[in-house]
Formats: structure tokens, sequence, C-alpha cells
């Protein structure tokens, strides 16, 4: 009798599955163009055919998308699938530093509203008066700095 040869199972490491820098940083131009287009989460995943928890997932960077689903995505929402993908031009953020990348910063709420409204005022000092104001705000509105704070 003729007995089949069994391979002996090798898990897959979880390093191969997990999401990681590159990941992240697909998912924040996701986010970044699906906010420009104006679709929420649940009109993308309605789109390329997942829910808007799985969305969410992409863009987080929490879940790899595969190639097929990309370019779903990228017909959606208008762009070619190299959008996706930082070009060799574009400054590398370290894995520390992803927070900085201009994709992470479009990707906070109502930046993109921002930017748009920033952009249709004409006038120079008008401009710079609303950066001073931004800039104001986010000193007098972010967390404390590790500086000890003199009384």
């Amino acid at each position: 009798m003729l007995t089949r040869l069994e391979m002996p199972k090798v898990p897959k490491s979880k390093s191969t599955r997990r999401s990681d820098a590159r990941d992240n940083e697909v998912g924040r131009r996701v986010r970044t163009q699906r906010l420009t287009k104006g679709l929420s989460q649940t009109e993308l995943g309605e789109k390329i055919g997942v829910t808007f928890q799985q969305v969410q997932k992409y863009e987080k960077g929490t879940n790899r998308i595969g190639a097929g689903r990309l370019s779903r995505i990228a017909e959606v929402l208008e762009v070619p699938v190299t959008y996706f993908f930082p070009s060799e031009d574009e400054p590398a953020f370290p894995a520390s530093d992803q927070e900085a990348s201009p994709f992470a910063l479009l990707s906070t709420s109502g930046a993109i509203q921002l930017v748009r409204a920033y952009s249709r005022i004409q006038g120079g000092n008008a401009r710079a008066a609303l950066v001073q104001i931004a800039e104001h705000l986010a000193e007098a509105h972010s967390a404390p700095s590790k500086k000890t704070r003199r009384g």
C-alpha cells in the first residue's frame, strides 16, 4: 500500500503577516484621498465590496491591502495605484516619525477642509494671519510639553 508523504506544516511567521510602516503609509494615503473625494468609509466600503470596519483597518494599516483590492480602491478614488506608494523623490519617514508624514497630517479630521479653505484665500496677508492663528491655537491646545513649567 502506498502512503502519502506528509510534509510537516511550517507555521507562517508572524512577521510575514503583520503590517508594517509601508502598510501604514498606504493606509494614510487611502484615507487622505477618500477624504479629498468626500467619501465616507461606508461609501468607499460599498464601492469596493467590504465593510466600513475593513476600510478602517486598511486606513490604520492594521490590515494589509491586497493588490486586487488596492487596484479597485484606486479606481474608485480616481488615482493610479502608484499614488499609494511614496516616490523616490519623497522623503522617507522612519517608523518612529510616521506621524510627520504629510499624508498623516492630511488624514487628521478637518485637515482637508482647512487646506481647501486656505487655498481659496486670495491675499497673502490673510493667509499669513490664518497660519498665525492656527499656530497659536496649536500651541495653546496641544499636549503639555515635557518641559517643566514654572508658576
